[in-house]
Parts: structure tokens; sequence; C-alpha cells
């Protein structure tokens, strides 16, 4: 390679307001590794930057699967055309929560340092990568969100056999069904809201095939009519994928003793609650807030991918390059795009 190597990649704040931008990429230093970006998902939160965000450009993407161009000469076990998942956040490994087992509270992270995954090059650790093969790129590139999926529905504690509600229709939610039913749930119903947009109606489509019972469309049926007609006393267990705003109707039908596990966001100022302490004591509930970084369960989360359990070729529905960037992720905006996941492919 020939350095410095010079990269572009997308930032992007409200309203739509996108910016390509090139940087340049030194060679990798010892413990580093140049990879190229073969495929980038984009995120609830990449949606959330460009709709929502009012400050500075943020870079954007961080589901990645890429293609391992060159190492530092201190890296082990990676060589030249390995195929990586990128984590956005990974764990130093050696601090004393690290050292303890619980590599979830690390907060000397290493990160992307703002390099933006729907770009064509990242300079990395070579920790945070994770080795992957039997996939496509753009299917691939789910493995960071099924991982933080999968770390929600193992925060819900589901019983065997038991009843789950996932609030949110987008593709977590989707993914975190169908792991609710790997998991051991007997029944489970899914939210969405009930825009009459080609994004919301290929989302519904999708719903039985992830393993869903039940699908309510929110505006148009009741959400707490509809589930307790099956459930009088509630379901055992509600995962929160939708935005913060939807958290009430989980604790409106979740049951006695009954564990929410939440990891919706939004950056508009949509995400202040009102809650019930009492009820949540009196009623036992418990709250679970999932935040997957650092990086956790992606070998996991791949595997699953790899194996089919989970079916990516049903939610990657459309991909795009740099020229096309601004329409699809406007399309994902306004609803106009039937689109399950979008995964931009920064090399064609």
């Amino acid at each position: 390679m020939k350095y410095p190597l010079s990269s572009r990649g997308l930032f992007g704040r409200k309203y739509l307001d996108l910016q390509e931008r090139s940087r340049e990429l030194p060679a990798p230093e010892e413990d580093r590794v140049l990879v190229r970006v073969r495929a980038c998902g984009v995120c609830g939160t990449d949606i959330n930057f460009v709709r929502d965000w009012k400050e500075d450009p943020q870079p954007l993407g961080h589901e990645i699967a890429a293609e391992v161009m060159e190492v530092g000469q201190r890296v082990p076990a990676l060589k030249a055309g390995d195929r990586v998942i990128v984590e956005d956040c990974t764990m130093c490994g050696s601090c004393p929560d690290c050292k303890s087992g619980h590599p979830e509270l690390c907060r000397n992270l290493f990160t992307l340092e703002g390099q933006p995954g729907m770009g064509e090059y990242l300079n990395v650790r070579w920790s945070s990568l994770v080795p992957f093969e039997g996939l496509d790129y753009a299917l691939a590139s789910l493995t960071e969100p099924l991982a933080v999926c999968f770390t929600a529905v193992l925060n819900a504690q589901i019983p065997l056999g038991g009843s789950v509600l996932v609030l949110g229709n987008g593709p977590l939610g989707l993914m975190t069904a169908r792991l609710a039913r790997l998991r051991g749930a007997a029944w489970v119903g899914i939210t969405g809201p009930a825009a009459d947009t080609p994004r919301q109606k290929a989302r519904f489509a999708a719903a039985a095939r992830f393993g869903c019972d039940l699908a309510i469309r929110v505006g148009l049926e009741d959400v707490e009519r509809e589930v307790k007609s099956r459930f009088p006393s509630g379901v055992d267990r509600v995962i929160v994928s939708s935005p913060p705003e939807s958290l009430p109707d989980a604790l409106k039908v979740i049951r006695f003793g009954g564990i929410v596990s939440f990891f919706g966001l939004h950056f508009g100022g949509r995400n202040q609650v009102t809650v019930d302490v009492n009820d949540l004591v009196f009623r036992k509930i418990s709250l679970i807030p999932t935040f997957a970084e650092p990086a956790i369960n992606f070998p996991t989360a791949n595997r699953l991918l790899r194996d089919g359990l989970v079916d990516a070729s049903a939610l990657v529905t459309h991909t795009f390059g740099f020229s096309q960037a601004a329409d699809t992720l406007r399309g994902i905006v306004e609803g106009t795009l039937p689109a399950i996941k979008a995964v931009m492919l920064p090399h064609g």
C-alpha cells in the first residue's frame, strides 16, 4: 500500500446533512491493522444522527464487515485477506473490571477513534477484529446489531415456554423476536407504528418469518388490549427496541414480577419518560437497560448468522454506495424506501 492512504467516509447531522470527507491513514503501527470496509449496515443510531442531531456532524456507521489489507509486526493470528468483523468498542482486557470477569463494565475502551464505518478503509487495533468465514460481507455486517439484540435477550432472562412482547419492528426488533424464540419463548409478539409506508409494510410482512405470533399496529390497535386479550395477567417479558417513549406500553403489559429489557434510544428530545416507581416496587417489576458496549457476543452472533438460525438474507433488503447514500438515508428517514435493513458497500 502507498502511505499515507487516502480514505473517503461519511459524516452526518440533522436534517440529512451528509458530508463526504477524505482523510489520510498512516501505515498500521505494530499492534494495528489496516482493513478495507466491504460492508457497513445502517443502524438506528445513524438515522438518529441524520434526522435529529444538531451539533457537529457525526461519523456514520459501526456495523462493519471488512477485509484485512495489512497488519503490524506484532499482530497475532491475522493476515492479509482475512474476513473480519470490526468492533466499534473493544474491551481493554487489563482493567480491574475486565480482570474480574466483567468486561461489560470496561471504561478503558479501544474505539474507532472517529473513523466512520461508512468509509473505504479503517486503521484499528488488532483486538477489535473478529475473524469469520462462510458469510457474504453484507450479511456478516449484521453481527454487531445481532449481538446487541442477543445481549438484551440474555438480560431479559426469558423463562422456558414463556411469553415475550418486543416493542419495535425494525431490524433489531425482528432479530430480537427470533432470538426470543431460540431462547425458549413459546409466544412472541411484536409492535410497530401503523404508518402506511413502504418501509413499515416490509417490516410487518417479515414479522411471521422471524417467529412472531402477533404483530400489533400501534396507532390502529391498542397494545394493552391486544396483549391482555391473550394474557390477562400480562406477558412474562417485554424487550424494547423502539424509542424510549414506548416504555409506558411495556409497563402496561408486563406481568407481576416480570422483566423489561430495553435498548431503544432517541437523540431528538424524546428520550425522557415518566415512570410510576410505586408501581414498579409494588408489582416487583425489573427494568434492565442494555448498552452493548464494549462489544460482547460477536462470535455467537456471527455463528447464528452463518448457520442460518437468524436469516440475514431476509433482513438485508437494500445495498448502496457513496453516490446513493443521500437518497437511501432519506428514504429510510421518510419511510418511502421499503427497507428492512440497508447496507453500504463502499467499494461497490
